[in-house]
């Protein structure tokens, strides 16, 4: 479908850049796409919405606007995500997708589309940081902690804050083109086309829990070690529990499985020796758990983006290194 009116929901005490985000892309008007028509829509209900940094924003339009829009964006939410958002708002959110219009989350976005049950089954992607809590109070949604952002056809959601942008310019792509997002790309001076399964970029940190939690210890000891053998079984015995009950604690913290999370500590122990280091990119690849520099070219640039040679050039304490 082509889509030409766009309902964006806010809802109070939310940060602002996520805010905007949805509002900057379709509310002006680009060369070779239609005029979008974009409604911004207070979820709480009244007429104005106020950020977490104070300013408030004019909501001139009611829930009723959601039923009449082709395409409804939820930016963000409010920070932490874990209080229920209005009824009127989830049942207005179910309501337009059970009529056909694309539903999409944006970083906490992403809680308010599962509350309103409409992840249920489904992949979905939220802020990082938030992964972990997204899979303990959704545990039907199958949490993505990595992706900058999936899509699900009628349903999209996406990582945190600049995420946001990606699954907006790939929304204008998959139903304008890639000439009419790039278009908007330029404009907005931002990469035109991020994929979906790119990495968000950024440290998966081992959980901040207790010293003595044993699944804490576990992954801050395989963190330290990345450079030898690693698995589920080896870690679930060094945190002392049965490998059922470690993938169950595993995904509740974490958001992810195992197997990701350690293939994202040691990508991500890779990107820090390539920023950090002139070592070899065959010598970053065994310190980071990789067999050889082969082995780790294809997980880098899945997850990354770019190759680590590229990484390193952007990156690197001294770019005219080797790549």
């Amino acid at each position: 479908m082509t889509f030409h009116r766009v309902a964006v929901l806010l809802f109070d005490r939310t940060p602002m850049f996520e805010s905007a985000v949805p509002i900057s892309i379709f509310g002006e008007d680009r060369p070779g796409l239609p005029p979008f028509d974009v409604r911004v829509i207070g979820g709480d209900g009244g007429s104005q919405v106020r950020t977490n940094a104070g300013v408030r924003l004019s909501t001139p339009h009611g829930l009723e606007a959601v039923a009449e829009s082709d395409v409804v964006i939820v930016p963000t939410y409010r920070s932490p995500p874990d209080e229920p958002p209005p009824a009127p708002a989830l049942d207005a959110l179910r309501d337009a997708y059970e009529r056909g219009a694309i539903v999409a989350g944006l970083c906490l976005g992403t809680f308010v589309l599962a509350a309103a049950g409409l992840l249920g089954n489904r992949a979905a992607s939220t802020h990082w940081a938030y992964a972990g809590l997204l899979a303990r109070l959704h545990p039907d949604v199958s949490v993505r902690a990595d992706d900058l952002y999936v899509d699900e056809g009628r349903i999209l959601t996406s990582a945190g804050s600049a995420g946001g942008i990606d699954l907006c310019l790939h929304l204008v792509r998959r139903e304008f083109g890639a000439d009419a997002a790039t278009a908007i790309a330029r404009r907005m001076v931002v990469a035109p086309h991020r994929a979906g399964g790119q990495a968000q970029f950024v440290a998966h940190p081992v959980p901040d829990h207790a010293a003595d939690d044993p699944l804490s210890v576990a992954l801050d000891w395989a963190a330290r070690h990345l450079d030898q053998p690693l698995g589920a079984d080896a870690l679930a015995a060094r945190a002392l529990m049965s490998r059922r009950t470690f993938d169950r604690r595993f995904r509740e913290v974490t958001g992810t499985s195992p197997a990701r999370w350690l293939l994202h500590q040691r990508v991500l122990h890779a990107q820090r020796l390539l920023e950090t280091s002139d070592l070899p990119i065959e010598q970053v690849a065994r310190r980071s758990g990789f067999a050889s520099a082969v082995a780790l070219r294809p997980h880098f640039r899945r997850l990354v983006g770019v190759s680590p040679a590229a990484y390193r050039q952007s990156f690197g304490w001294n770019r005219s290194m080797d790549g």
